[in-house]
């Protein structure tokens, strides 16, 4: 009887209840983890795509935060101890549950929209400023929800908003165009993730990131250049890797007047062709050829047209091309003069 007895006033005991609540919640919790990386995991480790692998990797973390989250609440709605903080309790509720889902919501929409960039347009990974756009709209649809939940009036604060974001945008001119110029980027297209550009005023590089105030070009030494959007959009921009990554290489050079000009173009293509078959990063299928051009002071001029795969790889077979050519000319006794002057005195 004793033991019937304890058993039914701990029944009765609501501090029992707390407990025996968040304990429910927390093997629910346990549970719902073992689920979803275990075997829902394995699941998804099965389809060709990997999109589902990261949406269960961003959801798993809250789903459980979120169970424990409703089990405190729930434990803590059974304490009569608590009945004058009931409503606040709701409220503080209501705000967890709105900004769990908004985070998982915004993280996921910014993976979808990712993947969907990467294919339409050819991206590697999704720019920044994309990615904070999706979550600005979600956290304000966020903190408007939760204005409306709790009887706030929305268009008094929307036009209150309207005033303080002119008086914001006079004093955020600067920022607000690079803002506005980042969209004109994106949009626009000039340049996308992994293009190499050349800027006026002699940058160039490989696009990492479009931000949401600056673009950030890794130049060929490894070096970060971080350019505000709004320079970069007034900017007149040389993109090699548009219409396609391939582009021509060209070398000048000159050779003295006295020179057999069909003999330094022969010797010429047999260079060009030989480094185009051994360098790497060379288009092997492309034919090499010579244009002169110019009556020089010392030499007549021409150029030597040659095929890359990719810009980077330009600088490498140009830098080949030049010794072989300059070996190739001393061994058929090709001259390349160096400015001559004759003085002539007067008596």
């Amino acid at each position: 009887m004793a033991v019937i007895e304890i058993l039914q006033s701990l029944i009765r005991n609501e501090w029992f209840h707390f407990g025996l609540i968040l304990a429910t919640f927390a093997i629910h919790t346990k549970i719902a983890h073992i689920i979803l990386v275990k075997y829902v995991r394995r699941i998804a480790a099965r389809t060709k795509t990997d999109i589902d692998d990261i949406i269960l990797k961003i959801v798993t973390k809250p789903v459980c935060i979120f169970i424990m989250f409703a089990g405190l609440y729930f434990a803590l709605k059974s304490l009569s101890v608590l009945a004058l903080y009931f409503t606040q309790l709701d409220a503080i509720f209501f705000i967890g549950t709105v900004l769990l889902l908004s985070l998982i919501i915004a993280r996921i929409l910014g993976v979808l929209l990712s993947r969907w960039l990467k294919v339409q347009q050819k991206y590697e990974k999704m720019p920044k400023l994309m990615g904070n756009m999706v979550a600005i709209v979600i956290y304000l649809m966020a903190f408007l929800m939760i204005l409306n939940q709790f009887g706030m009036k929305i268009t008094p604060l929307l036009a209150a908003f309207g005033l303080g974001g002119l008086a914001i945008g006079l004093a955020l001119q600067n920022t607000l165009s690079n803002f506005f110029a980042g969209l004109h980027i994106i949009t626009d297209r000039p340049i996308n993730f992994g293009d190499y550009i050349e800027i006026e005023g002699g940058i160039s590089g490989f696009v990492e990131d479009i931000g949401w105030r600056s673009t950030r070009v890794r130049t060929l030494p490894n070096t970060l250049v971080i350019i505000p959007n709004s320079k970069l959009a007034e900017s007149a921009i040389t993109n090699y890797s548009l219409p396609v990554l391939e582009m021509s290489a060209v070398i000048q050079c000159g050779v003295a007047y006295g020179s057999d000009l069909e003999k330094v173009e022969k010797v010429t293509i047999e260079v060009a062709n030989q480094i185009l078959e051994t360098v790497p990063g060379a288009v092997k299928t492309f034919q090499p050829f010579i244009r002169y051009h110019t009556f020089g002071d010392s030499n007549i001029n021409f150029s030597i047209i040659l095929r890359v795969a990719e810009p980077a790889t330009k600088y490498i077979v140009i830098h080949e091309f030049i010794k072989a050519l300059k070996k190739r000319y001393d061994e058929e006794g090709i001259e390349i003069s160096w400015p001559v002057r004759k003085i002539y005195y007067g008596k």
